[in-house]
Formats: structure tokens, sequence, C-alpha cells
């Protein structure tokens, strides 16, 4: 299956700037049609939910359709998507929920790899009831996060297990199926951090043994809403500290005041466009008639084969220029660099790139567990990510630039 970068380039307004974005593990631009889907939603005139009258139905109809639209991107169930305003929020929101079923006998296992948002309200969490925390340690030297570990981690006590399915800072995409079946031959739960998987392969929660996943829909060309996808049955045994006259109902009563009904709107028009990416410009496209989560899992495995071909380019690249040192090397990646050059402060790097047009981001980027054991927690290092509407030339104006300063 072909995949037209240039044509899907087109569809980013943003990218006539000439910049190269390589700062989209970080935060992606929006396709014209997300704008024009939020744009719409104001124009046509929005209220809030369960009124009478048109804009609230409005209203209504776009919440209903945003969870359908997260539910095919990961295969999960729209009655158990929850919204929330960032992963980290409802990170915090669901840890603070759910750790009133633990006591000082439990325990939980969290992971070096992560980023801080799937560490931090875990661990602060235990912390108020008195709960073990366990942690499974990186592979220094590959980055790998072993699953086998996980067999000493977990046990009869391990209440939940927090992993990435993806690092933000070098890549590494974990076993997490085999560390979620440690957890649920317990009876501990999963929850999977998915915010940097998603935007780059297809996602299967099933699959993966995610009992939480979440997701941000700024990471995959949608605005700044994230969500959690759990089963409904689930939810219902989880009570979140709620406002009274607001709804019991899962799942409404984790979404904490009014939604941003307008970004709603974008986030299932973001869906909808990476459910047409291979379709766009090519002849051997989903075929007619398949179903949404049909076209997002033909379009984000023709994703994937797209960024790995330029993350080889980016490797291969940085592997020539002398005095760059890459951090992380798993079998398993997200396409994501994490560097240094050379005893060059990565600010500086990150600056020279800059005024070369090339967006790139430095320091640790949330990923502070995995820099302090990485030796890297003063300045942290440089980080250039790949997504869907990066070309070969975004690569080779970062490798020239590196080139530069490696030179220096």
């Amino acid at each position: 299956m072909t995949f037209d970068v240039s044509a899907v380039r087109a569809l980013y307004p943003a990218l006539a700037d000439g910049h190269a974005y390589l700062d989209g593990a970080a935060g992606t631009q929006v396709p014209v049609t997300v704008i024009d889907a939020i744009a719409g939603a104001y124009r046509a005139g929005i209220g809030n939910l369960d009124g009478a009258f048109a804009a609230s139905r409005r209203s209504d109809v776009i919440v209903a359709q945003a969870r359908a639209a997260v539910a095919d991107l990961v295969g999960g169930s729209a009655d158990g998507v929850v919204f929330g305003p960032s992963a980290t929020a409802l990170a915090y929101r669901m840890s603070e929920a759910l750790s009133r079923q633990w006591t000082t006998d439990d325990e939980i296992v969290v992971s070096r790899l992560d980023h801080d948002s799937n560490i931090r309200p875990w661990i602060q969490a235990a912390g108020r009831v008195g709960a073990l925390v366990r942690w499974a340690e990186v592979d220094l030297a590959t980055g790998e996060l072993p699953a086998k570990q996980y067999a000493d981690l977990v046990g009869p006590r391990t209440r939940l297990v927090a992993v990435t399915a993806a690092s933000n800072a070098i890549g590494t995409r974990p076993d997490v199926a085999a560390i979620a079946g440690y957890a649920h031959a317990v009876g501990a739960l999963c929850y999977v951090d998915g915010v940097h998987a998603t935007p780059h392969g297809p996602v299967d929660i099933a699959a993966l043994g995610a009992d939480f996943y979440a997701t941000s829909a700024y990471k995959w060309s949608g605005p700044h809403v994230a969500a959690v996808v759990a089963d409904p049955a689930l939810l219902e045994t989880v009570w979140p500290d709620k406002l009274a006259p607001s709804s019991n109902a899962v799942p409404w009563r984790f979404e904490r005041g009014t939604l941003p009904f307008a970004d709603l709107a974008g986030v299932t028009a973001a869906v909808d466009h990476l459910a047409g990416l291979a379709a766009l410009g090519a002849a051997d496209g989903p075929v007619a008639g398949a179903t949404r989560r049909e076209r997002i899992l033909a379009s984000m495995a023709t994703v994937e084969a797209h960024e790995a071909a330029l993350f080889a380019r980016l490797l291969d690249g940085l592997a020539d220029i002398g005095d760059v040192t890459l951090y992380g090397k798993a079998a398993r990646r997200a396409p994501t660099a994490f560097f240094n050059v050379g005893a060059v402060d990565p600010g500086a790097v990150a600056e020279h790139l800059a005024s070369q047009g090339v967006n790139v981001w430095n320091g640790d980027n949330y990923a502070y567990e995995l820099c302090q054991v990485l030796g890297l927690q003063s300045e942290g290092a440089v980080r250039a990510g790949i997504v869907h509407y990066n070309d070969a030339s975004d690569v080779d104006r970062l490798l020239s630039g590196v080139a530069e300063m490696a030179a220096r």
C-alpha cells in the first residue's frame, strides 16, 4: 500500500512555513479538516448538554461522535471513552479514584521508562495510602524494558501495573501484552500510557491487555484533548470525586466540568483524517465499504511503514556523524531519536537547528526517571521525532544541522 506524503503535507497549513517539524513527539500540527471542524462547531452554535434547543443537541451529537471515533482508533468501546484536558490530568483523576481501594498491604509497579505522568500520580497515590511501590528497570545498554522482570515484581499483593506502550524519549516499545499478562495473572490492573504509541501504528487495546489506555489527540493531529479508554464494566466499579448534581453514569462521572465541545468535533475530524491516509492519492487503499476501524488499521499500518523508512534514514545519518551519542536501541521502537552531540549543550543544538528551520526538543521531555538512570539529569538530550507528515527533506535538514554542530 502506497503513502503519498506530498498529498498528506498539503493538508497541513502550518507546514507552509517551510520548517521541518520534527517536534511531533511533543505535539503535532493539525490538518485543515480539523481546523474546519472546530471552527464549524462554533459557527453553527453549540450549547451545554441535554438541553431542549438545537445548539445543545448539536453538542450531544459532537460528544457521542468523538467517543465513537476514539473507540475506533484504539479498538475500544465508545461507552468507555473518558475525556479530559490531558493524559496527565486523567492519570491523576484515575489514580485518585483507584487508590481508594488500596491499603498498606497492597503494591503497585511502575517503570523507569515511562513519562512522569504515568509514574508520579501512581507513586503519590500509593504514598497517601501506604502502598508499596516497585520499580521495573530499563536495560541501559539497549533501552529495553525486559518483560521477564515482571515475574519477580508482580505478586499477590499487586493491585496495578503502570507501563508505557512507547517511550516518549528513546522510543522503546515494550512487550505490553506480556507485562499485562503478569498483572492479570494475579488479578491486578494494567494502566497503559499510549500517548506516544498511538500516532505511530495500529492500536488494539484488547491485544495489548490494557485495562486502561491513555491517548492524547494532539499527538495524532487533533486538538489538545486526551482520553482514557476502558471497559465500561470496569469503569462502573470505580468512583471518582464528583459534583453532587453531575451524572453518576459511566463515562460521564469521570469528566469534571463542561467538555470542550468544539475541540471534540476536532477529535472526530482527526480520527477521520487518520482513517483516510492510506486511501489518499492511492489506488490500493482500503476497499470500498470498509468500516472506519478497518480503514484506521490499514492507514496506520501504512503510516508505520512510512515512518520506519524515515527513521532508518535518520538513524543511519546520525551514525555517520562523528561524536553523536544516541540513547536506546530497542528492537521495537517508535520513530523517536534521543541524542547528544559531543559535549555541546542540547539546548544549543536545538537553537542551532531552529536557526536552520528545523524544530526539535531538548531536555528530559518529562522522561525524568529515564534521564536520571541514563546520567542525563542535568541537561537531558536532543529529541527528534518522525510523524506521518514528515518527509526525507525534513530528515536531511536535521542531519545537515547536526553535522554542522559536530564539526565545530
